[in-house]
């Protein structure tokens, strides 16, 4: 049921979540779950913190559920929340932050620190593009899954000779068959918008 389900575009599972059909809502969190989490993380905040947020970010779209005038642009409509939640409860933590004493010297100099991290709209960007080519790998087929994680997702790919066992083929095919699925994941990334 499930797997039926994350098949299906947002629009398909909005419709699904409004008539209450939990299979609907299970595909549309795991389908989200990964970007809706990393944004409260990647602004700083803790593991408890973000899944807070997460928790909050699909509270607010069961309870704005009927309201969501385009459901295509959903993607946009949860990180658009997750990003406002995440920045009222840095807001929160900012406030509650100590003022350093004229005393103690270099009590604030963690604050005054320059940060070298991406910014928050291009880090956001990252996020989205990453989120995307996950969602258009998982709709290849196993074995151009398989090959392209293998390549692309180790820190050190393995040598052919590895890939060609774990794929039950020759090292020779590997290059046109990586060829093949990146065009199989170009394709599935346009398709989701991806330029």
């Amino acid at each position: 049921m499930i797997a039926e389900a994350s098949a299906q575009s947002d629009e398909q599972l909005l419709a699904g979540c409004r008539r209450g059909d939990e299979g609907a809502w299970e595909a549309l969190v795991l389908r989200y779950q990964r970007l809706i989490y990393a944004i409260p993380r990647r602004a700083g905040l803790d593991e408890d913190a973000a899944a807070e947020i997460f928790q909050d970010v699909f509270a607010t779209l069961l309870e704005s559920i009927e309201t969501i005038e385009q459901p295509s642009r959903l993607q946009a409509w949860l990180v658009t929340t997750a990003k406002r939640k995440t920045w009222r409860t840095v807001g929160r933590a900012k406030s509650l932050r100590p003022f350093a004493s004229e005393e103690g010297e270099g009590a604030d100099e963690m604050y005054d620190l320059a940060d070298e991290g991406l910014l928050p709209d291009e880090a956001l960007t990252r996020l989205e593009e990453q989120h995307l080519v996950r969602a258009a790998l998982a709709e290849l087929g196993e074995r151009c899954r398989a090959l392209l994680q293998m390549l692309f997702y180790a820190a050190e790919p393995p040598p052919y000779s590895e890939i060609a066992a774990a794929l039950g083929t020759s090292e020779g095919s590997i290059g046109p068959t990586r060829a093949r699925c990146l065009k199989k994941l170009l394709d599935a990334l346009k398709k989701k918008g991806f330029s």
